[in-house]
């Protein structure tokens, strides 16, 4: 008797994401880099975790003690942990909420749960050291990193997206550009 699998589907070079989710001290800012272990993904995933510079010490995001997120996602800090609490919600909350990120991706699809193996992912992180909100951080990492993996795995912004918005960029620290006199 003979067996028929599916093919396993081609695993990405790259597909990298961002998303901002939420307001104030608060909110989320999350960049990804998904892609195969055996390509450039693997390459920086590794290198980051073996080269640490002060302040910014990428570590194995865990969904659980002793259960790292599949596929191995490194969590790498965007702001210098400033304080106790400051370090609390960005090893607890927003690390507990970018590891249900990635099971939310891997439960929608986003991320093929048959090649999760063979991939790796760096997800880029900003806690705002004046975030004070446990549940807060942690609902937006979570929602964010989903979000900026559904746009990777999309290849989105679209080229028309960036040119329709290139005459008045903006984003949460800048109002935007302002009117000719």
């Amino acid at each position: 008797m003979t067996t028929h699998e599916t093919p396993l589907p081609a695993l990405p070079q790259l597909a990298i994401g961002e998303s901002f989710i939420g307001s104030g001290a608060n909110a989320a800012h999350i960049n990804t880099v998904l892609g195969a272990r055996s390509g450039p993904a693997g390459t920086a995933w590794a290198t980051a975790l073996a080269t640490p510079s002060a302040g910014h010490v990428p570590f194995m995001a865990v969904i659980a003690p002793g259960v790292a997120v599949n596929p191995p996602t490194l969590f790498v800090t965007k702001a210098a942990i400033e304080n106790a609490e400051h370090g609390r919600l960005t090893w607890g909350a927003a690390q507990a909420g970018v590891a249900g990120g990635v099971a939310d991706a891997l439960a929608d699809g986003i991320i093929d749960a048959r090649t999760a193996a063979g991939l790796v992912l760096i997800v880029a992180v900003w806690v705002n050291p004046a975030a004070d909100d446990e549940q807060s951080v942690y609902a937006h990492n979570r929602l964010a990193t989903r979000t900026a993996l559904a746009a990777g795995a999309a290849g989105e912004p679209a080229v028309e997206s960036v040119l329709e918005h290139r005459d008045s960029p903006a984003n949460p620290f800048f109002s935007g550009v302002a009117a000719a006199q």
